[in-house]
């Protein structure tokens, strides 16, 4: 065999093992990423349960408000509503007052996204969401955020009611 041969069956080899190195890393990212949405699919559902909780423990101190799950393309959570009526003045007008939780879909990025929305009397009183990489979160620190966000709202509805 010549000295050429030789070289080019040891290019082809090089390039088979890289092929391989590379079919490798493919796979041990689509396993990553399968572990990623393992991981978000069971903060999701402990998280939504969570917010769930918190809003339906709201409505029973603030009787009047409505509450309502969400699962559609946005998130899943909860969300209590309330209108109201002020009678003030001769001024008949409805006073909207609502908070909306949502833990926002899985996304490329994998970030675990809460959405939180909440207005106070037509005043929105609240509009945040909080991240976290899917490989750095914490269940438990996650629902103390949704903790105190519910306190949040309560402290200033009942300020405001």
């Amino acid at each position: 065999m010549s000295d050429f041969d030789e070289r080019l069956q040891k290019a082809i080899g090089r390039g088979q093992k890289s092929r391989d190195a590379q079919d490798e890393v493919v796979g041990a990212q689509k396993a990553n990423i399968e572990d990623l949405r393992a991981i978000y699919a069971q903060l999701r559902l402990a998280l939504s349960e969570h917010i769930e909780t918190g809003l339906r423990k709201l409505c029973d101190h603030f009787p009047g408000f409505d509450f309502s799950t969400i699962v559609n393309e946005d998130g899943w959570g909860a969300r209590i509503t309330r209108d109201d009526i002020n009678l003030r003045g001769g001024n008949n007008r409805n006073l909207y007052s609502r908070l909306e939780m949502l833990v926002k879909p899985f996304s490329d990025s994998h970030i675990l996204d809460i959405n939180t929305k909440g207005t106070i009397r037509n005043r929105e009183s609240l509009n945040r969401s909080n991240y976290r990489l899917l490989s750095e979160a914490n269940e438990d620190g996650l629902k103390e955020i949704i903790d105190g966000l519910v306190l949040e709202f309560a402290e200033q509805y009942s300020a405001n009611g």
